[in-house]
C-alpha cells in the first residue's frame, strides 16, 4: 500500500470516528423536555465503547443518556449493545 493510500485511509478513519462521536450521550443534545427515544437508544448502544473511553476524559459524557423516553430507549440501547457485542460470538471459530 502506498503512502498516499495510507494517509487517505487514516484521514477517512479519523473522519469516521469523529462522525460517530458527534452525538454521544451527555453532550447536551437531550433535555428533560426533549428526551432521547428508541432510535437514539440504538445509536447510543452502538457508540457505547467510544462513549466509555471519552467519559474517562470528560465527566459529562456517559454511555447511557439520562434524559430518555424510558422503556423504548432502553429497548433500543440493549438491542444495539447485544447485537454489537453478542454478534462477535457468531464470528469466532469454534474449537473442535
Amino acid at each position: 500500500m502506498s503512502v498516499k493510500k495510507k494517509i487517505l485511509l487514516l484521514a477517512f478513519v479519523i473522519l469516521f470516528l469523529c462522525s460517530l462521536v458527534g452525538c454521544i450521550p451527555g453532550d447536551g443534545t437531550h433535555t428533560p423536555d426533549k428526551p432521547a427515544g428508541f432510535f437514539w437508544g440504538i445509536w447510543h448502544g452502538w457508540v457505547a465503547p467510544l462513549s466509555l473511553i471519552i467519559g474517562f476524559f470528560d465527566r459529562n459524557i456517559r454511555i447511557y443518556e439520562i434524559h430518555n423516553s424510558g422503556w423504548f430507549y432502553d429497548l433500543g440501547f440493549y438491542i444495539a449493545v447485544i447485537s454489537g457485542f453478542g454478534g462477535i460470538s457468531f464470528v469466532r471459530k469454534k474449537k473442535k
